[in-house]
């Protein structure tokens, strides 16, 4: 396994040297990778950037809890990328945006520009820490503890040699590097799936054709939930996937700035298009995977794991699957792993240069400018890694369930700034909005906290949509014509 991964961080760290534009250098290559980058890579690169560590790892895992109702949400996710692809890229490419807050000060004023900008980070840091907290556990499993033992030594030697690793191919070309690896990493992601379900249908005995009627004929494969009272009703599921999509992708600089590299706008908008519809086909292999898994402990007499996360890096420890098997699941995370973590990085390295700093605002040599998004770059690895430690000393809970939870709360007041000032005319007190978007994710946690005392309803992910309406409500009374 660790010659495997040796192998593979050199191929990206070539390609990443290999990741030069003509007529861009330097801050320009690594925040827009001077605008040239080709559609069809982006928009397979983001396919990877999206899955990342947690679905490689935990949506197997769904499908013995909620079945495949999870592809409801991915249904929202197709519609989501369309409006994000003709409401919000048009907006970008038109104001010519290397940061998509810069919107924010336009709209609004300096503060509020500010608040969406922090609200990212905030975000950001949580989120792609989060997925990157479950891979890591996984790998400090398979390739640290036969070494060093068990405890929470190996943990932090592979959250370091990870985070060298990107910092390595990523602080020189930035986007222009994520753009190309990101590409690769999903295809090593996509036949590592691939592999698995090989893997499994063959310890079944089964060919494709009776790997797909398994799955078809299994009680596990219940795509539809139409109790309205469910966490998992079609509703909830479907309009909390289409919102998730736009603050998760349309209202995030991580996402959008791959898009904002593309050459045009048509182009970014066949980028944004083709990828929404490949997110629906690939969710349900990754459902399909994890039937097969649980139908092969079925029919073998094996205990899976109670926590869902651990079905498949399990079953792979234990050999259930052949030893082949390690070689495309070591692959599979690391990709994973790697692609949601690179363009995190180096996002959050722009919006604290260009939003927080005002980095291209000021006329500094090249040289210093430079200088400074590199200190930036390497202070965000450090803050990143912090963010890992503290997911690792509060474990516990389904990791991509984790995620939509925090991005209810954080994302909540980006998706009220962006809706207000999008279909709104209305004027706001600039320095009121900061206390707005706080208050509102906390009103949300009170009443996600109370909802199932007072009225018997538990909020699912459709907690974003109440947090961007308050946020949309509280600007407006803080408003003006």
């Amino acid at each position: 396994m660790l010659a495997t991964l040796v192998a593979y961080f050199c191929l990206l760290l070539y390609i990443s040297r290999r990741a030069v534009c003509d007529g861009c250098s330097g801050n320009d290559a690594f925040f827009r990778a001077g605008r040239q980058s080709p559609w069809w890579m982006v928009a397979f690169g983001m396919i990877g950037a999206s899955i990342s560590g947690v679905t490689f790892i935990s949506v197997p895992g769904w499908a013995a809890t909620t079945g495949m109702t999870y592809l409801q949400m991915c249904m929202g996710f197709v519609v989501g990328y369309v409006a994000v692809a003709f409401v919000l890229l048009p907006l970008y490419y038109r104001l010519r945006l290397t940061s998509i807050y810069a919107y924010l000060g336009e709209r609004f004023g300096p503060r509020t520009h500010r608040t969406g900008a922090l609200f990212f980070v905030l975000s950001k840091l949580m989120g792609a820490a989060a997925r990157m907290y479950l891979v890591c556990m996984v790998l400090a499993q398979f390739v640290v503890v036969p070494y060093f033992g068990s405890g929470v030594l190996p943990f932090l030697l592979v959250v370091a040699a990870v985070l060298l690793l990107i910092w390595l191919y990523t602080r020189q070309s930035g986007m222009q590097a994520i753009v190309r690896t990101d590409a690769l990493q999903t295809l090593c992601l996509l036949l590592a799936a691939g592999g698995m379900a090989v893997a499994a249908a063959q310890t079944l005995g089964l060919d494709l054709r009776g790997a797909v009627e398994t799955v078809w004929e299994s009680p596990m494969c219940r795509v539809w939930e139409w109790d309205g009272t469910s966490k998992q009703a079609f509703w909830r599921q479907f309009l909390s996937g289409m919102f998730i999509v736009v603050v998760m992708t349309g209202l995030d600089q991580d996402m959008m700035q791959k898009n904002l590299t593309c050459r045009s706008l048509r182009e970014a908008q066949k980028d944004m298009v083709s990828y929404g519809l490949a997110f629906l086909p690939v969710n349900a292999l990754f459902l399909g995977l994890g039937i097969l898994l649980y139908t092969l402990c079925a029919r073998q007499g094996l205990e899976p794991p109670a926590a869902g996360d651990s079905l498949l890096p399990w079953l792979v420890r234990e050999g259930v699957l052949g030893a082949w098997v390690v070689i495309p699941f070591t692959i599979g995370i690391v990709a994973a792993a790697f692609s949601s973590a690179d363009s995190a990085l180096t996002a959050l390295t722009t919006t604290v240069c260009i939003d927080l700093l005002h980095l291209e605002e000021h006329p500094l040599p090249a040289a210093e400018a430079r200088r400074i998004r590199r200190w930036v770059h390497g202070a965000v690895v450090l803050a990143f890694s912090l963010c890992i430690v503290v997911f690792k000393l509060a474990e516990g809970g389904n990791m991509l369930n984790v995620i939509y939870v925090l991005a209810s709360y954080t994302y909540g007041p980006l998706l009220g700034l962006y809706a207000f000032g999008l279909f709104s005319q209305r004027e706001v007190r600039d320095r009121a909005v900061p206390l707005v978007c706080v208050a509102s994710p906390l009103v949300c946690g009170l009443l996600d906290h109370f909802a199932p005392i007072w009225w018997n309803y538990s909020f699912g992910y459709e907690l974003l949509l109440f947090n961007g309406f308050l946020t949309a409500l509280g600007l407006w009374a803080v408003g003006r014509k």
